[in-house]
């Protein structure tokens, strides 16, 4: 597909509505304990390769991955393309982005 790396919060939402995407959140488990994104599955980075098995069960399906503002799913996603998952894609802005301009009931942190 070659799709690019970033994506923006308003077609995440809407790939997210039907169900073409997995939202992978890469922040840690205090964020994730504060506020998430419904639908969302929690990888966090610092436990990227304990975690990283349970990419098998996505495999063909499209990737977006988040944190709170876009650095650290970046890398991820970049680690992504790099690792069998050429069209995974960056959430940019994260879930601030994503409190502000989709959904103001996921709280700012």
């Amino acid at each position: 597909m070659n799709l690019p790396v970033e994506i923006d919060v308003h077609h995440t939402k809407q790939l997210l509505e039907d169900q073409q995407i997995v939202l992978i959140d890469c922040r840690e488990p205090d964020e994730w304990e504060l506020t998430k994104i419904q639908g969302a599955v929690l990888m966090p980075l610092s436990q990227w390769m304990a975690t990283v098995d349970q990419l098998a069960r996505y495999a063909g399906r499209q990737l977006v991955v988040h944190c709170h503002h876009g650095g650290r799913s970046l890398r991820v996603t970049q680690w992504l393309r790099q690792n069998g998952f050429p069209d995974a894609q960056n959430m940019t802005g994260g879930i601030d982005a994503w409190s502000q301009e989709v959904d103001t009931d996921v709280p700012r942190y």
